[in-house]
């Protein structure tokens, strides 16, 4: 469903927000224009110094490139639909504008296994500790909304997408609930259980440069080898709170990230 701002219309019907709640994600087509992607990778080969028409020059499986805030990367973190599905899951007026698309992953074709691949949530807070497995999550979310994946490559099935554990955020929800603001370190999660979510069906995060998957801030998720033949280009931005707002709190129960929440504190 398409969405203009001003206009009243939805970015995302029920179903949608039926899967977001049972599965933890949603995937939208034709988030950001085409256009846009092309403009973010030549910045991107630019800044790895490598040459996209030169496949014997990308010698590593993974290249890792910080935030990106000029125009393009900017643009496709703010269309209309996205911003308006940013609304119907978090709340309007719950959520910072993107001012940039944080943290790059580059994955090039490879036979050798990349070192970051392994399942996962991502931690939103506790980043003065210089050791990120201490990096922190709690049952509020504190310091995201949502995690989110932005394609700004075509990825296929062999292109190295990101597995996602679809379900997984409500177990992790239940065990972040047992533990209350202070939540538990990524350790201390990988010990409590990833491995309770290995029954959750797997999905892989495909579709043409401009997808973005919404995904619930709890949702488990690792990296894998690329075996295809192009580069893939994505971005792993978060949605940042309204200072002195979460996912958690009383308001923010009313919308699909908190509902998740509530009932992991029902029990």
């Amino acid at each position: 469903m398409t969405s203009v701002e001003n206009t009243g219309q939805l970015a995302l019907d029920q179903n949608d927000i039926a899967q977001f709640v049972e599965q933890g994600f949603i995937r939208l087509d034709h988030a950001f224009p085409p256009c846009l992607a092309d403009d973010a990778r030549s910045i991107l080969w630019q800044d790895m110094g490598m040459d996209p028409l030169n496949p014997a020059a990308w010698s590593v499986p993974v290249v890792r490139l910080g935030m990106y805030s000029q125009a393009p990367f900017v643009a496709a973190a703010n269309t209309p639909r996205l911003r308006a599905a940013y609304d119907q899951l978090v709340g309007q007026g719950r959520w910072q504008r993107p001012g940039a698309m944080g943290s790059f992953v580059v994955r090039f074709p490879s036979e050798s296994e990349p070192h970051d691949a392994g399942w996962h949530v991502d931690v939103s807070f506790g980043y003065e500790n210089s050791d990120f497995m201490e990096w922190r999550a709690n049952i509020v979310s504190r310091g995201r909304m949502l995690l989110m994946l932005f394609l700004f490559s075509d990825v296929g099935g062999e292109d190295g997408p990101t597995r996602i554990r679809a379900g997984s955020h409500h177990i992790i929800a239940r065990q972040l609930a047992k533990h209350g603001d202070e939540g538990l370190t990524l350790r201390e999660l990988a010990k409590e259980g990833f491995s309770d979510t290995s029954g959750c069906k797997e999905v892989l995060a495909t579709g043409t440069a401009g997808t973005v998957y919404l995904c619930h801030p709890f949702l488990v998720h690792s990296a894998q080898a690329h075996k295809g033949q192009n580069p893939r280009f994505l971005a792993q931005p978060p949605l940042l709170p309204i200072p002195d707002m979460s996912a958690g709190d009383a308001d923010a129960l009313n919308f699909p990230v908190g509902q998740v929440i509530a009932q992991a504190l029902c029990g």
